[in-house]
């Protein structure tokens, strides 16, 4: 029997500070601008400053892009672009520097951790930093197996929650969380059907590189088997994280967890993303408050889960491309909403610093008696 019982989580989470949320609304209110001139900016800024419990806001100094990463043993049916096994290749990519969030992080000056939690790959070919909290290699097939057993789940999920207090104790301000992984859309697609009752044509996507009619078919196929083995375990989401889910999900879910704990704030990636953090909320309702939508990457099973935890994304550029790119494109906007909380002057003072030469003028343009 697991040691690790999630509905602690329910008391340890609380949501951000209400009272600082008013505060932040109140002197909002105060400033040059119109509230609600700025759009979904003024929101943006006001959530941020509830989850920092400052008024005004502080900005984002220590952001940091957190990747857990995994290859998928269904991903042996065809089911995507990538080759089975392949994510260690795509991890290397961006230890490189050469992927597309790679790429982003280094212009944004934004530090990229990657976690192996389930890659298909000797342990040894990777810097131990990376493969220091690996539960196993590879997940299982999900459609005719459990993807971890009972324990496997509770080590990823603790290694989740681990490599949060990391990020919180470090100084971390704001992560910005996705993953790296082969056949992770179809596990995420399960997920996300069992939970919001759906059946697998309607959750079911095409990945981020496009796959064509038959390997769509058999992604259906696939959710729709691992669904029946989903069902049966709702009711415990551990159980169900090593049923359908895999490594890399399970430590996503903890990690999401416990950065609510940790009152971090967190910019979700894609589909992936989504489903750890859907599975999060079905263990502590408020943990949702803690985190940001921060693309919508295209994926039906995406929508579905954001639509359940009223989360809606930032943006809408069709970046499919996963690694949590598409999320660190919403980290600009996240931090200018901070930037025009803090910086905007209020009414009051704006007058005051109104220079004295244009009184001067005004007078002047009086006319002599």
């Amino acid at each position: 029997m697991s040691s690790l019982n999630l509905d602690d989580f329910t008391d340890l989470i609380e949501r951000p500070a209400g009272g600082v949320r008013r505060g932040a609304e109140e002197r909002r209110a105060r400033q040059i601008l119109p509230p609600g001139s700025l759009g979904r900016l003024d929101e943006l800024g006001e959530w941020l400053s509830a989850a920092q419990s400052a008024v005004p806001v502080r900005s984002v100094e220590r952001p940091r892009v957190v990747l857990f990463a995994g290859d998928h043993g269904v991903a042996e049916l065809g089911v995507s672009a990538r080759p089975a096994g392949g994510a260690a290749a795509l991890v290397r990519s961006v230890l490189a520097g050469e992927s597309p969030v790679a790429v982003l992080a280094r212009r944004m000056d934004v530090p990229v951790r990657i976690v192996d939690m389930a890659l298909d790959c000797d342990p040894a070919e990777l810097p131990a930093e990376v493969a220091g909290h690996r539960v196993r290699r590879g997940s299982g097939r999900i459609d005719i197996e459990d993807a971890l057993s009972a324990e496997e789940a509770e080590r990823a999920v603790r290694a989740g929650m681990a490599v949060a207090d990391e990020e919180a104790d470090s100084g971390t301000d704001l992560v910005v969380l996705g993953d790296v992984s082969v056949g992770g859309t179809t596990p995420a697609a399960t997920l996300i059907a069992a939970l919001c009752g759906t059946d697998a044509s309607v959750v079911t996507g095409r990945g981020g590189e496009a796959i064509d009619d038959l390997a769509w078919m058999r992604k259906c196929a696939a959710v729709r088997d691992a669904l029946r083995r989903a069902r049966p375990v709702l009711g415990d989401q551990l159980e169900l994280l090593a049923a359908v889910g895999g490594a890399d999900l399970a430590a996503m879910t903890g990690f999401l967890l416990q950065c609510a704990v940790r009152r971090t704030p967190v910019i979700l990636d894609g589909v992936v993303a989504s489903a750890a953090a859907l599975v999060a909320q079905r263990v502590a309702f408020r943990a949702p408050d803690w985190w940001l939508a921060g693309h919508d990457s295209g994926e039906p099973a995406q929508a579905k889960a954001l639509d359940r935890m009223a989360l809606e994304p930032l943006l809408n550029h069709g970046v499919k491309v996963g690694e949590g790119a598409g999320a660190l494109l919403a980290l600009p906007l996240v931090r200018a909403a901070a930037a025009l909380s803090a910086e905007l002057p209020e009414r009051a003072a704006a007058a005051e610093a109104q220079p004295e030469e244009s009184v001067g003028e005004q007078s002047a343009e009086q006319p002599a008696e």
